[in-house]
């Protein structure tokens, strides 16, 4: 299986966009290299702002772009676009509805030896209730590019999630993104696994085995947390026994609690939620860190099996 970064499939979508948007410019944070924007400058280096390690600044200057009729992608760890510019982010970019794009590397817990400070497993969460922000959450490199595409295409200001490692490359979900709709990659009638980000290729390692045992999983791809596609989660919940929600963030604020919310209060149905423990992370090979805090097929299996038996 090949493995990708989904950090490189934004950069290089963006260097593809550029051809095509004239005033399409990009920002970084002085993370060029971990961002992979780096690519972006060589190719175009009068449309690329190094704006040094002032990520609030940055985020303000993107707005200051966008006033004036570009189309700006501000780059950085996730970490620091929603915690440290977080104030100019709901202020300065989402309450205006600014045509801002904000382009997040090196979240989830596979940030890997950064360690926490640098793991963004809340970043969801904080985005998610800031009003006008479309999230974004590609599970892949091709999804990647397809996502910064979505985002260049979309009026209004995105917050696009991405990560460090390399991860899994799915030709199941190379298709294009499009704002609020998620993506049905299997149709069943006992459980359904919703997922977003990097760890379907754990969803799809559990549905097998599932198979075996004979249930049939429903699979849900979400790259789309907000808006977020209700009808899919709601003809999940009411065709199957119950609904397993897998993300690479807190189990606090993200996806899980989104579709949560969506059924209790249109649909009710039983929710278990796979996702990082309300702990930050911590320094260590990526793998190795998935394992440690429960991000792996044999705890959506586990989850799944308890739906079926309650």
């Amino acid at each position: 299986m090949e493995y990708k970064k989904t950090r490189q499939g934004y950069a290089d979508a963006l260097i593809e966009l550029a051809e095509e948007i004239p005033n399409l410019v990009v920002l970084d944070a002085d993370v060029a290299k971990a961002t992979q924007t780096c690519d972006f400058e060589a190719v175009y280096p009068d449309r690329f702002f190094n704006c040094g390690v002032q990520e609030q600044n940055m985020l303000s200057v993107a707005a200051g772009l966008a006033l004036e009729g570009f189309l700006p992608f501000a780059s950085t760890f996730g970490v620091f676009a929603t915690c440290r510019a977080g104030d100019q982010l709901r202020n300065s970019i989402a309450y205006p509805k600014l045509n801002v794009k904000i382009g997040a590397t090196h979240c989830g817990v596979t940030t890997g030896g950064d360690g926490a400070s640098h793991q963004a497993n809340e970043d969801i969460a904080i985005t998610r209730s800031i009003p006008n922000l479309t999230i974004l959450v590609p599970g892949d490199y091709a999804e990647a590019r397809e996502a910064t595409r979505a985002a260049a295409k979309h009026q209004g200001p995105v917050y696009l999630r991405l990560g460090r490692d390399s991860y899994p490359v799915l030709p199941e979900i190379h298709n294009p993104v499009e704002v609020g709709k998620a993506k049905i990659l299997s149709e069943g009638t006992d459980v359904a696994i919703i997922s977003t980000g990097i760890l379907l290729q754990e969803v799809f390692i559990a549905a097998e085995a599932l198979l075996k045992q004979g249930l049939s999983c429903r699979i849900i791809h979400m790259p789309c947390i907000k808006p977020l596609d209700e009808k899919a989660v709601l003809d999940a919940a009411k065709e199957t026994r119950g609904i397993v929600t897998v993300e690479e963030h807190s189990i606090l604020g993200g996806l899980g609690e989104a579709i949560a919310g969506t059924v209790a209060e249109h649909h009710p149905a039983r929710v278990i939620r796979i996702g990082m423990p309300d702990v930050f992370g911590e320094s260590g090979q990526a793998g190795e860190l998935l394992d440690k805090f429960g991000l792996r097929s044999k705890q959506i299996i586990a989850a799944a099996m308890k739906l079926m038996q309650d």
